[in-house]
């Protein structure tokens, strides 16, 4: 019965490491700026805290990445 299971194809190396990485940026991005469109909204500051707050987002996105996969 064992022999009759098909196999699975091979992942290609790095594929899966490459999509976490854009989502930690993309995810960064989005949820960061769209705290500062919360904060822009609430208090009406001209989009200055969409801006900061997608800068954050990809600051804090990119230092994830740095630290789960750069070299130690």
């Amino acid at each position: 019965m064992a022999g009759n299971q098909p196999s699975k194809p091979p992942n290609p190396s790095g594929a899966n490491d490459g999509w976490t990485v854009v989502g930690y940026l993309l995810s960064g991005i989005i949820v960061w700026g769209g705290i500062g469109w919360l904060i822009d909204r609430w208090l009406h500051l001209n989009g200055i805290p969409i801006a900061i707050g997608t800068i954050l987002g990809a600051g804090l996105g990119t230092y994830i990445v740095l630290k789960r996969f750069g070299s130690t």
